[in-house]
């Protein structure tokens, strides 16, 4: 999402209107949307644009990583890291230059490809979107 410096408030109250009302009354959805409407609401009559203005910048602005915690040059290197039993659920690993998440799969640890931000700019990520 950009930052963008002058966001109307009233202009986005009134944008998410819509979406509310095409939501079934109790649903999840339609609360969620309400929700984010009110905490709009609470800004603007608060006078905390400003301060909010500078919150949101702070998360568009800065680049999206990704915590690798450990690094393996190769799969065998990381295979009996997986099997020593001291890998956690979700745990992002890099291996022979690759992005790898440790996913549980019936009880067992296993790793699942999942590129980091820097290999999906590259040609081969790229192309394969394509």
């Amino acid at each position: 999402m950009a930052y963008t410096p002058d966001v109307d408030l009233y202009e986005v109250l009134a944008v998410l209107s819509p979406f509310i009302e095409n939501h079934a009354e109790g649903s999840k959805e339609r609360e969620a949307l309400a929700l984010a409407q009110i905490a709009l609401l609470y800004i603007r009559d608060n006078k905390m644009q400003e301060d909010f203005a500078r919150y949101c910048k702070k998360f568009t602005n800065a680049p999206f990583t990704v915590e690798v915690s450990h690094e393996f040059a190769t799969r065998e290197e990381a295979d009996k890291w997986l099997a020593s039993g001291k890998t956690k659920d979700s745990e992002r690993v890099k291996i022979a230059g690759k992005g790898f998440m440790v996913v549980q799969v019936t009880g067992r640890l296993l790793f699942m490809v999942a590129p980091l931000p820097e290999e999906l700019e590259t040609e081969e990520w790229k192309t394969e979107s394509e």
